[in-house]
């Protein structure tokens, strides 16, 4: 976890956060695909949908199932603007800074691979 410990321990005890966990299949998929590649799907995934300072659908456009980092941004509270801004303090009415988008898909990439490590699996 490193660098977001506190945030992690924050989001554990949501009940609603804490019930996101990787299944097999997801950790299959990350494992064929490479860490790389998922880190490029949640660049794209953040910028696509949740950059401008009003995303279409805010609130419902991030699927609870389908994709790895679809589950990672429920579990981290970076699924929607509302969320971003309860859980990690980022203006709701301004689109994602470059910084804010590295940011999310640090928190990302993390939850991704503690996931991965608590399933004994390497990426």
């Amino acid at each position: 976890m490193g660098d977001f410990d506190k945030l992690f321990e924050k989001l554990s005890r949501s009940k609603f956060r804490s019930s996101f966990k990787l299944k097999p299949a997801d950790i299959e998929y990350i494992n064929e695909r490479g860490i790389a590649t998922i880190e490029r799907h949640a660049r794209d995934f953040i910028s696509k949908r949740l950059a401008l300072a009003e995303p279409k659908n805010d609130g419902k456009q991030t699927p609870t199932k389908g994709h790895p980092v679809f589950i990672a941004q429920h579990a981290t509270g970076t699924c929607c603007r509302k969320c971003l801004k309860k859980w990690h303090n980022i203006s709701q009415n301004k689109p994602l800074s470059g910084s804010d988008v590295n940011y999310i898909v640090l928190v990302l990439i993390a939850w991704i691979k503690n996931q991965v490590d608590i399933c004994g699996s390497g990426i």
